[in-house]
């Protein structure tokens, strides 16, 4: 078998090196998974950087969404059974409730992660793919998915009628929108151009905002939302100060990330800002194994799909990384296994 190892972080995309293994064999309450398909974005990008908030253990195999079939499994082993199709957990040890530093271990930083032909894996760490589903489709799931899940329902499910403002045409946002949408909520999404705002109102979007043309955006999610606000904000891109601004009172802000709007989302937030939101601001680290799993009951009774950007074969996954660094694109971009 072969995987990809970054020997060594910071380097970026030269850091990687491919290796090739023995099969590994499970364990007790362990499970040997043939990868189908991985996915890739933003945040394996600052992984390679060595940019990351989580320590990196060097020659650490990267990625942290992947999508497979089960080809064995060690003894004790109830969950799954061989043949099985399953995706992981991007946090195999947080399996519910609310995130802990004991929870910390992550695919592609601290363990083993994902860009690899086989991986072992514990039986807990694994979730099913919803049967309509394909590879490809399943890998798009563990991290931006779980991620808007958890943004959108633990702070209180989101209303029919209720308005939900989501940052940015990123794979966050785009769960954010379908899974808001689903819910019967009025949708508004910020993006930068003219060609992502007509395929955000095809996917539903209720009114798009090019945060380009309008640097104050949150004076038009005011304006739409009639001086009142968003009843839901998610923020995987910042700046956190017009969040604040576009929540409603007794909303909430759900506050994914600030990297990608720079130096706006770097700079510290107004202490007066953050009291008059009159709003609960609720830092958001992907989710549980339990929000997987709800998330999959949704997307299985909906028959929902993830929006894919492009497929790279496995050996391009260097070109792939670069394709995301590039940017520009509008949905999950794929690694197939084969």
């Amino acid at each position: 078998m072969k995987s990809y190892h970054l020997d060594t972080p910071g380097r970026g995309i030269a850091g990687l090196t491919v290796r090739d293994h023995a099969r590994p064999e499970p364990g007790r309450g362990q499970v040997l998974v043939r990868l189908r398909a991985s996915a890739l974005g933003y945040r394996d990008l600052m992984v390679l950087a060595g940019d990351y908030p989580l320590p990196i253990r060097p020659g650490v195999v990267p990625g942290c969404e992947g999508a497979g079939e089960v080809v064995a499994v060690g003894e004790d082993v109830v969950r799954v059974a061989p043949g099985d199709r399953v995706a992981a957990t991007v946090f195999p040890r947080w399996l519910d409730g609310p995130f802990r530093r004991e929870d910390a271990a992550q695919l592609g930083t601290t363990i083993d992660g994902m860009l690899t032909e086989y991986t072992v894996l514990g039986e807990d760490a694994l979730v099913p793919v919803a049967e309509h589903l394909s590879y490809e489709e399943a890998a798009a799931l563990p991290l931006a998915a779980v991620t808007a899940w958890n943004a959108l329902t633990t702070g209180g499910v989101p209303l029919p009628g209720d308005t939900v403002l989501t940052l940015g045409s990123g794979g966050v946002s785009l769960f954010v929108l379908q899974f808001a949408k689903l819910a019967g909520a009025r949708v508004i999404v910020t993006t930068s151009s003219a060609a992502k705002a007509e395929r955000l109102r095809a996917l539903g979007a209720d009114e798009v905002i090019d945060y380009r043309r309008n640097p104050a955006w949150s004076e038009e999610v005011r304006s739409l939302t009639g001086g009142r606000g968003a009843d839901r904000v998610v923020d995987p891109a910042g700046p956190l100060e017009q969040s604040l601004k576009s929540v409603a009172v007794r909303g909430e802000v759900a506050f994914v990330g600030y990297r990608l709007s720079g130096a706006a989302g770097a700079r510290p937030v107004d202490p007066g800002t953050l009291f008059t939101a009159g709003a609960v601001l609720r830092p958001v680290a992907t989710g549980s194994r339990a929000h997987f799993l709800e998330l999959n009951r949704a997307v299985a009774a909906h028959r929902l799909r993830p929006v894919i950007d492009r497929v790279f074969p496995f050996d391009q996954v260097p070109e792939a990384l670069a394709y995301c660094e590039a940017g520009g694109g509008f949905g999950k971009v794929i690694i197939g296994h084969g």
